[in-house]
């Protein structure tokens, strides 16, 4: 009665608070970003938190073959079964069979009844709900003692909690189970001490079902601040509290509370579970496909690791689920290969054009570089012949005033001026220029006369005499091809009239077979070196 009371009372306060303040945990996009997150991260956790529990497995069944004192061997086939509880349920179901077996052999009728409740919370996820009522009421119709009242009044909170789960299509039935699961939660919470865990999370359970949701809110929020994440009663906080903000519209606080469920369930390594599979359904509802497909994935295989034939069948409403988003995924991934490949195409033919430009580039620098070394070699060629003229011209210049000197001494000044007048000294002087500027013109573009001779009407071509190098029109066109295109320098150069060299251009553009351009293709003619 005093117990009762307290829980009033307790209840009484919990709402008082909970109107006072504002317990609203405002949950922003980010938070549930960060959460997911950490889920993600968590979930690649999930095949060593599972063999670190199949190791604790191995090590009560190692107890187990090596104790010989009955109380000892059936406290810890109690525990390993415990063990295999949401984690195996053909093994869990098997182990508590096995114990209930020897613990009626062994005369441990408390022990007995343990295993009993214990398994009759466990077979409703094999879809064994008859078994389980008959493990109930079995119990019920015994004389049970007070330290297994919380027990009793607990699997059979359980019992009808999974039962109710399998018809929640069929609302009456769902109803009226679950007003038996609220029953027997209500006796739970007279039972249990009100300073503990589960009797909070019981009493914000029992103010959920009817519908006081502020209340529930508070004792859980309050129970999550106490709990560590590696506890089953985290996890089923946590997902309460997803509901409660499911209620209030809260979408944000029901992702963050659900995923916050589902690491508490993979830390503890749990594979029977609700709150990974209904939050890849409800990802998948929000478009975050490749979430969905990794939740729902992993809570199928959960349910089938698990053998909870219950979840099995819950989790198979979503295997269209899966397969859209599988579907989707691949989808996009294709999407996104042939986003790649387009770039990859795009880039490769940028790098082939770029290549090629570059290719083009180092050639028309080889053939500038080729030039520069022909204008070089040209240049030095020319310069070496310039000196070599200016040497003999003046050693000619000095013969040449010696000559008339001696003259003048002499008196012979007639002489002289026959010299002169006749013009037998140019004509010589002209005579060795010409042999000194065809030797190194020739020496630079041997191919000169041939290739005059290809831009020239075929019966207008140029004839040299023997051992003649250049005439006096090919000599014209060579001074052009070196860049002295000035008629009056030609003239004064050659020793010729302005009207002469005139009338020889003139000549040539009228032999040649494009008049137009003659010239130019003359200055196109390319020295050896070039070629």
């Amino acid at each position: 009665m005093h117990r009762h009371l307290i829980s009033i009372l307790f209840g009484s306060l919990l709402s008082l608070v909970a109107i006072s303040s504002v317990s609203a945990k405002n949950i922003d996009d980010d938070e549930v970003s960060r959460i997911l997150n950490r889920l993600d991260k968590e979930l690649t956790f999930r095949d060593a938190r599972i063999s670190e529990r199949r190791q604790r497995i191995d090590s009560l069944k190692s107890i187990e073959r090596s104790v010989d004192n009955d109380s000892l061997r059936l406290s810890t086939l109690l525990g390993l079964a415990d063990n295999y509880y949401a984690f195996d349920t053909d093994s869990a179901v098997w182990f508590y069979r096995h114990g209930f077996s020897l613990a009626r052999k062994s005369g441990s009728d408390s022990i007995a009844m343990r295993f009993a409740l214990r398994l009759s919370r466990t077979l409703p996820l094999l879809l064994f709900f008859r078994e389980s009522r008959q493990i109930v009421d079995s119990v019920a119709h015994q004389d049970v003692p007070l330290g297994l009242l919380a027990e009793q009044a607990d699997a059979e909170r359980q019992m009808h909690f999974y039962i109710a789960n399998f018809f929640t299509d069929y609302p009456s039935v769902f109803d009226s189970i679950s007003a038996l699961q609220l029953a027997a939660q209500d006796r739970l919470l007279k039972l249990l001490p009100n300073n503990t865990g589960e009797y909070k999370l019981n009493l914000a359970e029992a103010h959920f079902s009817r519908g006081e949701f502020s209340r529930a809110k508070v004792i859980s929020e309050t129970l999550l601040a106490e709990t560590s994440e590696y506890s089953h009663l985290y996890a089923r906080a946590s997902h309460l509290m997803a509901h409660i903000a499911l209620r209030s519209g809260e979408m944000n606080e029901y992702l963050y509370y659900l995923a916050l469920s589902a690491i508490s369930d993979s830390r503890c390594a749990t594979l029977e579970v609700a709150s990974l599979q209904e939050l890849g359904k409800t990802l998948y509802g929000v478009g975050d496909v490749d979430r969905a497909y990794e939740y729902l994935s992993v809570a199928l295989s959960n349910a089938v690791d698990c053998h909870a034939t219950l979840r099995i069948l819950e989790t198979s409403r979503t295997l269209p689920l899966i397969e859209s988003a599988h579907k989707e995924k691949l989808r996009r991934s294709r999407l996104n290969l042939y986003v790649v490949i387009t770039v990859l195409v795009c880039l490769l033919i940028f790098l082939a054009a770029s290549f090629r430009a570059i290719i083009n580039r180092n050639r028309r620098l080889n053939t500038l570089t080729l030039r520069l070394t022909d204008a070089s070699r040209i240049k030095d060629l020319y310069i070496g012949q310039f000196l070599n003229l200016c040497s003999i011209y003046m050693d000619k210049l000095n013969q040449f005033s010696k000559t008339v000197y001696h003259k003048l001494s002499a008196g012979k000044v007639d002489d002289l001026m026959r010299m002169t007048k006749s013009g037998k000294l140019v004509e010589e002087q002209s005579k060795e220029f010409y042999e000194v500027f065809d030797d190194a013109f020739l020496h630079l573009y041997p191919t000169f006369v041939d290739e005059v001779n290809l831009l020239l009407d075929p019966d207008k071509q140029i004839e040299l005499k023997d051992n003649e190098k250049l005439n006096a029109d090919l000599r014209i066109l060579a001074l052009m091809r070196l860049g002295v295109d000035d008629s009056s320098r030609i003239a004064q150069m050659l020793n010729y009239s302005v009207n002469t060299i005139y009338t020889y251009r003139n000549k040539f553009k009228s032999r040649a077979i494009n008049r137009d351009t003659f010239e130019a293709d003359v200055m196109a003619i390319r020295s050896e070196s070039v070629k």
